[in-house]
């Protein structure tokens, strides 16, 4: 399952983070370029008829030598973003499992998933003082890599800010030359397929922000109810395998992860 596609952000480029501590790169939180519209604050909690919704993913890899109160604060950082009222959807959380080879070796510990109503909110939130002060202060001195995807997708059902419990399985697929459209009609198909019923939500896209995203062109998300719902996808292994088919000959790289929306954290500001 798979999915991306997005705008420019503040994240960084998707390399070490020893080059992206350089002071030599002053681009690292300058803002994304795109056309700025005034920023949408309100959040539309559900979907009755398809809602264009901006997705923003971002992976970390937290050094194994990070005291744990540092990781903490990471993420209840991350998650006082929301603060910002910028986004529609935001949730910072521990990776629950790593599901392919690719997730394995990259060793990503952590993620930030992200919804807003426009590329210019998206904007608007990359190059808050506040969210560059998060990234500055509270991200890059513990992680080893980072990586970010963002895509542009019609929610056609499910709640735009999906409840704490939920199981998210998140793909992010790196085409092979010359295949992406093909994947994408792929993917098009993956998402009304039987495997995917016990999902109460599917978004996949193009990931608009190539500098970041490591060379994976495409983003799929899937919202279950929760991990068991999730798991349950797995246990038809026939039909688990009949949709890998018609993916592998697609795919150059595949990460896939899973993780749990946490419980919404105590308001607080930045």
């Amino acid at each position: 399952m798979l999915c991306l596609k997005t705008a420019p952000y503040l994240h960084r480029p998707l390399l070490p983070l020893k080059p992206l501590l350089s002071r030599r790169s002053p681009s690292l939180f300058s803002p994304p370029r795109c056309d700025l519209r005034p920023a949408t604050t309100a959040v539309q909690m559900s979907t009755s008829a398809p809602i264009s919704t901006v997705e923003h993913v971002v992976l970390f890899k937290a050094r194994e030598s990070t005291e744990q109160s540092k990781i903490e604060a990471m993420i209840t950082n991350l998650q006082a973003l929301s603060s910002l009222g910028i986004t529609t959807h935001l949730v910072a959380a521990p990776i629950l499992r790593l599901r392919s080879g690719a997730a394995t070796a990259a060793a990503f510990t952590h993620l930030l998933h992200s919804r807003y109503a426009s590329p210019s909110d998206l904007a608007a939130y990359a190059s808050d003082p506040r969210h560059v002060a998060v990234v500055k202060d509270s991200v890059l001195p513990i992680c080893d890599d980072i990586m970010a995807v963002d895509w542009l997708s019609d929610l056609s059902s499910g709640p735009i800010a999906p409840p704490p419990g939920s199981a998210v399985r998140l793909t992010l697929a790196k085409p092979k030359e010359g295949k992406k459209l093909e994947l994408m009609a792929a993917l098009e198909q993956v998402k009304g397929s039987a495997a995917m019923k016990l999902a109460g939500q599917v978004s996949f896209g193009e990931n608009f922000s190539p500098a970041r995203a490591k060379g994976y062109e495409v983003g799929f998300i899937a919202v279950f109810d929760g991990v068991e719902a999730l798991n349950g996808v797995e246990k038809d292994e026939a039909l688990v395998e009949e949709e890998k088919k018609k993916l592998r000959p697609l795919l150059e790289s595949v990460i896939v992860v899973d993780f749990v929306v946490p419980q919404a954290p105590a308001p607080a500001s930045l």
